[in-house]
């Protein structure tokens, strides 16, 4: 990614991309290349399709961003859901041999931005509470555990766990309270 690229609206052009960027991140031989695999914990080559991206996309309040490459490849992707004044963020991924060059970053703060412009107080995540590295990576910019856990329940799409599997619910103050310094 350059310092040009730009984040954009996904549209229904876009799903096979996503379905492919979703399932080469996080599934199978090719999302070892990256740090955020799940292949260690869900086993097979299968994250969603694209009947389930289209579902997601579909749904009132949801939006998917993206970032292309210049070539037009996709970097990244993230969706948005909102509901009340909080936004869900899922569906997160950055292809694994662009991961660590900032694409997350931008697709976060921007997912930040929307959220914020769409009347949000919070934004929130499920992740898998094993994933150590990647809530680290969370905690640095900003979000915080909220103590909830879901069952990670297999869905018949998602692949076969290989061990059993929670999520913890991370969020975000959009708008956090600044103290004033002691004087």
């Amino acid at each position: 990614m350059n310092a040009n690229s730009e984040i954009f609206y996904a549209d229904i052009e876009d799903i096979e991309d996503i379905v492919a960027l979703l399932n080469m991140s996080y599934r199978g031989e090719h999302s070892r290349k990256g740090w955020t695999t799940e292949a260690d914990l869900i086993g097979g080559d299968v994250r969603t399709d694209i009947k389930d991206v289209t579902a997601v996309m579909q749904q009132q309040g949801s939006v998917f961003l993206i970032s292309r490459a210049e070539d037009g490849t996709l970097e990244g992707c993230v969706n948005l859901r909102k509901t009340t004044n909080k936004a869900y963020l899922g569906m997160f991924a950055v292809r694994p041999e662009q991961q660590g060059k900032g694409i997350g970053k931008k697709l976060i703060y921007k997912a930040e931005d929307w959220s914020r412009s769409h009347g949000c107080d919070l934004l929130y995540m499920h992740v898998i509470s094993m994933r150590e590295e990647l809530i680290a990576w969370y905690e640095r910019m900003g979000y915080a555990d909220t103590g909830a856990r879901i069952d990670f329940r297999e869905d018949g799409l998602s692949g076969n766990h290989l061990r059993p599997l929670e999520f913890m619910v991370m969020e975000k103050d959009l708008h956090p309270k600044v103290r004033p310094a002691n004087t």
